[in-house]
């Protein structure tokens, strides 16, 4: 009976040990595996990156998630690179470290510049329709105001995104809602306004127009005219259309403070 148990638990060591040894190799190629799977990704991920722009960029993925880093001399080429690599095979996302270069200009000097491209880039009635604001801060273009629809806020944000010495861009413009009864509206305001032969004069420079925003009936103007009577003309003319919930001017007089700043 000892010597049945004996070989009986000797046969079992030894299926025991085989079990072992046969798991080895398969524990190893899972492991090679695992290894070739990360290289896969990283090579995929550094392939969309062989554009001239990104020469400078440098990619690491770790569990699923790339890491990008380097420099890049627009900002725009850094969300690109971010949404470039997010779409190779095996990235989950994107840790995007990539340092903007360009120029060095300061605040002030980017802030005219940005200004004046933006005043001209409107597309359509934007030039009158949008009320677009911009700061910047450490090289961050700080977008807000109104848009009256997406293309122009995405045109705005592209243009602070493609210009030289932008090192950010925060996109806070609010577009105001699609409505057939806001559209009649910001017409008609726009009429009234324009049609006054005190008003004329500011629709011929775009960059300088009254511009109207309308949200569910509510009027919002903002633009710069030469005195308290032109302001005050342009909030009766606005406020006498049929249909306008209420009126908020915001519009500034030339060598006076500024009004509150809009939201």
């Amino acid at each position: 009976m000892k010597k049945a148990m004996r070989r009986f638990g000797t046969a079992l060591l030894g299926i025991t040990l085989a079990g072992i040894l046969l798991t080895l190799p398969r524990i190893s190629w899972a492991a090679q595996n695992s290894s070739s799977d990360i290289q896969a990704v990283q090579m995929a991920a550094a392939a969309k990156l062989n554009k001239k722009q990104y020469h400078d960029v440098k990619v690491s993925v770790k569990d699923g998630i790339a890491t990008l880093t380097g420099a890049v001399s627009l900002y725009e080429y850094k969300v690109d690179a971010g949404r470039r690599v997010l779409h190779a095979h095996g990235v989950t996302a994107v840790r995007n470290e990539i340092n903007v270069g360009g120029p060095n200009i300061s605040d002030a000097q980017l802030e005219k510049k940005l200004g004046g491209e933006l005043a001209y880039n409107r597309q359509g009635y934007g030039s009158v329709f949008d009320a677009i604001t911009l700061r910047v801060k450490n090289g961050v273009a700080i977008l807000g105001g109104h848009a009256h629809n997406y293309p122009n806020r995405d045109a705005a944000v592209g243009l602070a995104a493609t210009t030289p010495g932008v090192k950010g861009v925060i996109d806070d413009i609010e577009v105001d809602p699609v409505s057939p009864m806001d559209w009649r509206i910001r017409l008609a305001v726009a009429r009234a306004i324009y049609g006054n032969p005190t008003m004329t004069k500011y629709a011929i420079n775009p960059v300088r127009p009254i511009r109207i925003s309308v949200q569910n009936g509510h009027v919002e103007l903002y633009g710069t005219v030469d005195s308290r009577m032109a302001k005050n003309i342009a909030f009766m003319e606005a406020n006498e259309v049929p249909g306008v919930f209420s009126v908020k001017n915001y519009i500034q007089v030339s060598g006076q403070p500024k009004p509150p700043a809009q939201k």
